[in-house]
């Protein structure tokens, strides 16, 4: 199994798509799957889009916006977030720098907004290491109360990489958190498929105290598990190994994910909204790693195969997720799922028509690419690691 580049890894963070995995070569038998690659797809021209600068934060790993707000808030590894107005960074609305340390794969790594409650809540690593979500009450010129902190959810770390980061607020106003698998190298302790952990998972809860559970938040009765024994009633999908960055189509409700692979495969998982949105998935980590069989004790029932996936190479090496385009300003981009790869630099696009792709295309480049996100009119966004922040434009704007 080809190896991390260990120096390329000391430059990296979260994305890192096996920092220090210390991991055997496996099987690598193909499963049948009507999943794209690289390798067999066709490259059939590219919608004329640029890279356009728009501003400069340091250690950009997330963007997230509010309802009826045009401002952009860019979450920095380091552990603050930064509004955006009128191409203008102001002070950070919220700084948690005293709780976190931000580097190799760990910091403030997530930020979403609930769609009717003046709440945020937030994904990061504290200084033991372990995931904390944390929601704070936001006031009505987008700045945080530091006061009205309060501990969502607290989930052990065992290892300081693969810790997930992504959490959104669903079409359901239900919270996902979306976790690793707890890190070292393939899947030592084998929890991608093992439902009686919150590591390796798509988790859903309702963000509100439980009194009658004595609980921060309240488990949905229709989450998957629920009255499943020795199963975490959080849990709403399982397979996932660092599923870094996931977003819900604005359209549609489709929940994608791009899940960063072992040492071979990156891939990009869909959940369609009238399938179930992803209630009780399974993505497949680690019987498979994308769509090659890796972990030969793992079972294999029931797999959702992923709508791509590409091969690492001489650069490609770490998918940072992504989004079905539905903005306005360029219609050739309709339909296409954006989407970047950390070590390349790649932005790359699969253009997706009745749930299957029918093309691919490279789209521009950005240095050390963490992740493309949208904004509140629909249009993307390229974050770069580097510290700078792209718009994707059309050619004529």
């Amino acid at each position: 199994m080809r190896r991390c580049n260990t120096a390329l890894i000391a430059a990296v963070m979260v994305l890192a798509a096996c920092a220090n995995d210390a991991t055997t070569d496996t099987t690598t038998t193909d499963a049948t799957t009507d999943a794209t690659t690289d390798a067999t797809q066709p490259q059939l021209g590219s919608p004329e889009v640029r890279l356009v600068d728009f501003v400069s934060v340091a250690a950009p790993v997330d963007l997230a916006f509010r309802p009826d707000d045009p401002t952009l808030f860019i979450v920095s590894q380091g552990g603050q977030i930064f509004p955006v107005r009128e191409g203008d960074v102001g002070d950070p609305v919220l700084d948690i720098t005293e709780l976190t340390t931000g580097g190799g794969e760990q910091g403030l790594l997530g930020l979403a907004f609930h769609p009717t409650a003046p709440l945020a809540y937030i994904n990061y690593t504290d200084l033991d290491g372990n995931t904390i979500i944390d929601e704070y009450a936001v006031r009505d010129d987008g700045s945080f109360d530091i006061d009205s902190r309060r501990e969502v959810l607290d989930i052990a770390q065992p290892y300081p990489n693969h810790n997930g980061g992504q959490v959104l607020v669903g079409p359901d106003e239900m919270l996902y958190i979306f976790t690793g698998d707890g890190g070292d190298g393939g899947d030592p302790e084998r929890r991608g498929l093992d439902s009686s952990t919150l590591l390796g998972k798509v988790l859903r809860i309702d963000p509100q105290p439980s009194s009658a559970a004595g609980l921060p938040y309240t488990i949905p009765a229709d989450n998957p598990f629920v009255d499943t024994p020795g199963a975490r009633p959080e849990v709403w999908s399982i397979g996932m190994r660092n599923p870094w960055r996931a977003s819900f189509d604005r359209d549609t409700g489709d929940l994608w994910v791009a899940d960063v692979g072992q040492g071979e495969w990156e891939e990009i998982d869909v959940a369609w909204a009238d399938e179930g949105g992803g209630r009780g998935a399974n993505f497949g980590w680690s019987a498979f790693e994308g769509t090659h069989r890796f972990n030969d004790d793992q079972p294999i029932d029931g797999v959702t195969m992923p709508i791509h996936e590409y091969a690492h190479d001489a650069t490609e090496c770490s998918v940072s997720g992504g989004v079905l385009y539905r903005g306005a300003d360029i219609p050739a981009l309709n339909g296409w799922y954006v989407y970047g790869d950390f070590c390349s630099g790649k932005i790359s696009g699969i253009h997706v028509v009745d749930r299957a792709v029918a093309d691919t295309a490279l789209l521009g480049q950005l240095d050390q690419t963490s992740a493309v996100r949208q904004g509140p009119d629909g249009e993307l966004y390229v974050l770069s690691l580097a510290g700078s922040i792209s718009r994707i434009s059309g050619i004529a704007n």
